[in-house]
């Protein structure tokens, strides 16, 4: 038979949609198509794909060939479909058999010498598999990744395994599967943050309801030791969770996490553009704000940041997804993350510190390097909070009733707990509907933070995100109701409003 059909995925953002790699040999004068919209790289793949049979002691056949990669409207991009196009001129002229094939996918690259090579994106390419309940053959070198999911999954390091093993001559080994994998956080312990029980107390709402945090202060203070604190107090990614996040990384050519379930946290230098945030290119891929799904951005020095690069920020960080539009297609990648950001009060860093020099920034320079995250995006941010320098005396005293990160994730886990048993979502996701049935404030209380608002010139947004706050608060406490204590506390959170209000 001079048709083979051989099943093999592409890869459109994180979905990996089914292709059929069709290749027909016919009479006629030598000639080798690849037709279904390839891109450069996949029409390339022909001379791979002659050199890889010709090294492999396969014969090439002298016909016409034909390979249609269907569906023909679907762009096929890089290497991935070298193996499949490889087995399909091999079953097509007799040299291998084809009738095992439909219950095999095939993916991978051909070296000249028929040795198979890394191709990313194999993650949504091997759950797409499984679902159909077919057999996902692969490079050697993506078994890492193809264990972290179920399914039978194949791995070989040569073309010649491969026919060997649809010949029934031997058998491919399987790659081993550690998708139940679970392990502990190894990054820095929240009881090695001196003093700061403030910031703690932000750290902890900020983990319990998913709020963004934003941290002022002057260099040294315990920032962005807080800011790594935080996966380590934050439940461990359940295992749809992990996937999702796997398969973003896996797309993007990233290496793989060496934690499958602790949560990403991602810190990109202030000199990225806005395309590296939130993704981009002419074959789009994952930004930073995707890499953190499921995890923690910390923007580190966030002035420095050039303002039009952190407001492409704003709508994700309302809808929890970016999309990215090309002439060629439209592209939409998850970005559920959690924001935390950290600043010096002043350009310099040490304004109105007592033993520290700040002659140069005065109080309009000042007014004016805050200023610099706009207020839109600073509407966003729930936890507003100083950091203050440390009293003398306490970096070498030693404070045995510090809480360690897993005594605090522990009240977070529960807090988290309370939260989806009611409504289905972490507090800072609440809708208006939900914040209407669940979060429900008494007259004398709405009364208060309305004058508050008003006192602090907020907008509609930041009343919403005060009353997730303190619901938080309140479940934290284990309280049904937003009491008092807990609205008062959540004001107290919205810090930079009130110091913006007062340079006006």
């Amino acid at each position: 038979m001079s048709l083979a059909v051989i099943f093999a995925r592409a890869k459109v953002g994180i979905d990996a949609p089914l292709v059929h790699v069709e290749t027909h040999l016919s009479n006629g004068l030598p000639a080798f198509t690849i037709v279904g919209l390839p891109e450069t790289a996949v029409k390339e793949s022909k001379d791979r794909v002659r050199s890889a049979i010709l090294n492999s002691n396969f014969d090439f056949p002298a016909s016409r060939i034909t390979v249609n990669l269907a569906p023909a409207d679907l762009p096929k991009e890089g290497g991935r479909f070298d193996l499949a196009i490889a087995l399909g001129i091999l079953a097509a002229s007799g040299q291998i058999p084809q009738q095992d094939f439909s219950q095999y996918e095939f993916l991978g690259e051909l070296a000249l010498t028929g040795a198979l090579r890394k191709v990313d994106g194999i993650i949504p390419a091997a759950l797409a598999a499984a679902s159909c309940k077919r057999k996902l053959i692969l490079p050697s070198s993506n078994q890492a990744e193809a264990s972290l999911t179920q399914g039978e999954h194949l791995i070989a390091e040569h073309l010649l395994q491969i026919c060997a093993h649809l010949c029934q001559e031997k058998t491919l080994p399987l790659a081993p599967s550690h998708a139940d994998i679970l392990e502990q956080f190894h990054g820095p312990d929240l009881a090695q943050v001196k003093g700061q029980h403030h910031a703690k107390r932000a750290l902890e709402i900020a983990a319990a309801g998913a709020h963004n945090l934003l941290m002022s202060g002057p260099p040294g203070t315990g920032k962005s030791l807080l800011a790594h604190c935080l996966p380590g107090i934050l439940p461990s990614l359940d295992k749809h969770e992990a996937l999702e996040v796997a398969a973003l990384y896996s797309v993007s050519n990233q290496p793989a996490r060496p934690y499958f379930t602790t949560r990403p946290f991602r810190q990109p230098h202030h000199t990225s553009s806005g395309v590296a945030l939130v993704g981009g290119g002419s074959h789009p891929k994952p930004g930073e704000i995707s890499l953190a799904h499921h995890g923690v951005l910390f923007l580190d020095e966030i002035p420095e940041f050039s303002r039009k690069v952190l407001d492409v920020m704003r709508e994700p960080l309302e809808t929890g997804r970016i999309n990215i539009s090309r002439a060629a297609q439209q592209i939409q990648y998850p970005a559920r993350f959690q924001l935390v950001a950290a600043m010096n009060p002043c350009p310099c860093g040490y304004l109105k510190q007592p033993n520290k020099r700040c002659s140069e920034c005065s109080e309009s320079k000042a007014f004016k390097y805050q200023s610099s995250v706009s207020g839109p995006l600073l509407d966003r941010i729930d936890i507003q909070i100083e950091v203050p320098a440390l009293p003398k005396g306490l970096l070498s005293s030693h404070d045995s009733e510090a809480e360690n990160s897993q005594t605090v994730k522990n009240r977070v886990e529960q807090a988290r707990q309370q939260q989806f048993q009611r409504q289905g979502c972490h507090n800072a996701h609440l809708d208006q509907k939900q914040l209407k049935q669940f979060c429900l404030l008494p007259e004398a209380l709405s009364k208060i933070l309305e004058d508050a608002l008003e006192k602090l010139g907020l907008s509609a947004r930041a009343y919403h995100r005060v009353i997730k706050v303190a619901r938080t608060i309140a479940d934290l406490a284990n309280s049904v109701e937003i009491d008092k204590s807990h609205l008062l506390e959540a004001l107290g959170y919205r810090q930079m409003e009130r110091r913006l209000q007062g340079n006006h």
